[in-house]
């Protein structure tokens, strides 16, 4: 009965925390983040994924978790704990899912490609200019959209510096840190780009 209790006054703490203001939040993530992290090793071992996998399946179940406490969708009806399991094994599947899904979508990938060999070569060289200013354009307004951190986080990350180098740039605690905060700065540009208009 006391290890129940404790553990859901751990959660219950845990919960109030992610609602707190940014520098308390920020640590609670941090915190549930390190709590977790051997699911990594599950997730390779179980479930097969190499490293990237598990660890991006890891994240997005933090984030997803993060989201849930803070838009009050968790019910309390397990421990956090076995929450954050049930969510990552969700994530594993999703992952198995897409790898055997993707190889029956190699040709739908080819469609624009197939599309400019069929026109001359200076047009293609127009169009292509045409799709990568349009591209460019729309990702900078979109990047300029995610705040200030998010943008020079991807924009570092984009020019190749690794998260341990952005991690001492931007004075975050660690690398897993950015990791984390660069998948959540992704899902906001994904967000972003769906969004109509």
């Amino acid at each position: 009965m006391t290890d129940k209790g404790r553990f859901f006054s751990d959660d219950e703490e845990i919960i109030r925390n992610l609602k707190e203001n940014k520098l308390v939040k920020r640590k609670t993530e941090e915190h549930l983040f390190n709590m977790h992290v051997y699911l990594v090793r599950k997730g390779m071992g179980k479930y097969s994924l190499n490293s990237d996998e598990a660890f991006d399946a890891y994240s997005d179940t933090i984030l997803q978790t993060i989201d849930n406490i803070i838009k009050s969708r968790f019910e309390h009806r397990s421990t956090l704990k076995t929450y954050i399991y049930r969510i990552f094994k969700n994530k594993c599947v999703d992952v198995i899912r897409k790898k055997t899904t993707n190889k029956g979508n190699i040709y739908e990938t080819t469609l624009i490609s197939d599309m400019l060999d069929m026109i001359s070569d200076p047009a293609k060289t127009v169009i292509q200019q045409l799709i990568y200013n349009n591209d460019a354009a729309i990702l900078k307004t979109k990047l300029n959209e995610t705040g200030k951190n998010c943008k020079q986080l991807l924009a570092m990350f984009a020019e190749g510096f690794s998260d341990k180098e952005i991690a001492l740039s931007m004075e975050y605690k660690s690398a897993d840190v950015v990791k984390t905060t660069r998948l959540r700065c992704l899902d906001k540009l994904r967000e972003l780009y769906n969004k109509k208009g």
